[in-house]
C-alpha cells in the first residue's frame, strides 16, 4: 500500500465537499438551523465549564467529568461546524488536502474519546450510589485526572491507527466527497483500491471503542438500577435515577449512531443516511448535553443562577 502525500498525482491538493448540493434548496435553511444550533452548543458547553470552575459546590468527580465532557464537545463541533457552515453559504465548497486530512484526524481522536469518557462517567456513577461510603476515597482528584488522561490517550490512539491506515489509500485523482466533513469512512469509500483491510480495521476498531465502552456502561448501570431499588425513600430513588437518567439519555443520543456508522458501515448505503450520522453525533447531541445535564441537574441549575446573579449585581457595579 502506497504512501500518498500531496504532490502525489493519487491525492489531489483540492477537495470538494459535496454534501447536500444535490439539494440546493436545503442549503439556506440548513445554514440557518446548524449556525443556530452550534450558538447554543457553544453557549452551553461554555456555561457548563464556567459553572463548574467558578462554584465551590460543584467540585466534586461528577462535575470535573460533565466539564471535560463539555470542553470535548466544543472540539468536536468547532472541527466540522465551521467547515460546514462555509459551504452551505456559499458556492465554494472545498478543503484542502492538508485542512481534510486533519479534520479527520482531529475528529476521530475526539469520538474515540468520548467514547471512553462517557464509560468513565458511568463507573463514576456507579462508585456514588453502590459505594457512597467509599466514594471520596476511591475517585480522588489524581484518579480523575488520570482517567481523563487515559480518554485522551485512548483517543488518540485510535485516531493515529484509523487515520494513519485511510491517508495511505490511494484515491486516482478522486477529489470529490460526498459528504459535509472529511471523515474515514467517507474516505475508504473514495478510494480506487482494494480497501477489504481498511473497513474491516474499522468495523474491529469501532466495535472496541463504542461496544465495549456500552457494555461497561450497561453493566455500571444495572447495578446502579438494583442498587436503587434497594432505596426505601422515594426521594433517594428519584434523586438518584435522576442523576443518571441524564448520562443514560447522552449515551442513547451519542452510541447509536456512532455503532451504526462505524461498526455496521454497510447500514450507512443510504446517501442521506450517511449523512445525517454523522451532523447527529458532531452537532445534535454536542448541542443537547448541556440542555439534559442542567434541566435535570438542581445543583448545576442552582449553580448557574447564583453565576448570572453574580454577573448581574458585577455589571451593575461597572455602570
Amino acid at each position: 500500500m502506497a504512501v500518498v502525500n500531496p504532490g502525489n498525482v493519487s491525492s489531489p491538493k483540492i477537495f470538494f465537499l459535496l454534501g447536500f448540493s444535490d439539494q440546493p434548496w436545503l442549503e439556506r435553511p440548513l445554514f440557518i438551523i446548524v449556525l443556530v444550533a452550534y450558538i447554543f452548543t457553544l453557549l452551553g458547553n461554555i456555561s457548563i465549564i464556567a459553572v463548574s470552575k467558578a462554584d465551590p459546590s460543584l467540585d466534586s468527580p461528577m462535575y470535573f467529568f460533565l466539564a471535560n465532557l463539555s470542553f470535548l464537545d466544543l472540539c468536536f463541533t468547532t472541527t466540522t461546524v465551521p467547515q460546514l457552515l462555509l459551504n452551505l453559504w456559499g458556492p465554494e465548497k472545498s478543503i484542502s488536502y492538508g485542512g481534510c486530512v486533519a479534520q479527520f484526524y482531529v475528529f476521530h481522536l475526539l469520538g474515540a474519546t468520548e467514547c471512553i469518557l462517557l464509560a468513565v462517567m458511568s463507573l463514576d456513577r456507579y462508585i456514588a450510589i453502590c459505594k457512597p461510603l467509599r466514594y471520596p476515597a476511591i475517585m480522588h482528584r489524581r484518579l480523575c485526572k488520570l482517567l481523563v488522561t487515559t480518554a485522551w490517550l485512548s483517543g488518540l490512539a485510535n485516531s493515529l491507527l484509523q487515520s494513519s491506515f485511510t491517508v495511505q489509500l490511494p484515491l486516482c485523482g478522486n477529489n470529490k466527497v460526498d459528504d459535509f466533513l472529511c471523515e474515514v469512512p467517507v474516505m475508504i469509500k473514495m478510494s480506487c483500491a482494494d480497501t477489504s483491510f481498511n473497513e474491516a480495521l474499522l468495523s474491529i476498531v469501532g466495535a472496541v471503542y463504542s461496544l465495549v465502552p456500552l457494555s461497561l456502561i450497561l453493566v455500571s448501570y444495572g447495578f446502579i438500577v438494583a442498587t436503587v431499588l434497594r432505596i426505601r425513600s422515594s426521594e433517594g430513588k428519584k434523586k438518584a435515577f435522576n442523576t443518571c437518567g441524564s448520562h443514560v439519555t447522552v449515551v442513547s443520543l451519542f452510541y447509536g449512531p456512532v455503532i451504526i456508522m462505524y461498526v455496521q458501515p454497510s447500514a450507512t448505503n443510504s446517501q442521506g443516511k450517511s449523512k445525517l450520522l454523522p451532523l447527529f453525533y458532531s452537532l445534535v447531541t454536542p448541542m443537547l448535553n448541556p440542555v439534559i445535564y442542567t434541566l435535570r441537574n438542581k445543583n448545576m441549575k442552582g449553580a448557574m443562577r447564583r453565576l448570572l446573579i453574580s454577573l448581574y449585581h458585577w455589571e451593575r457595579q461597572q455602570t
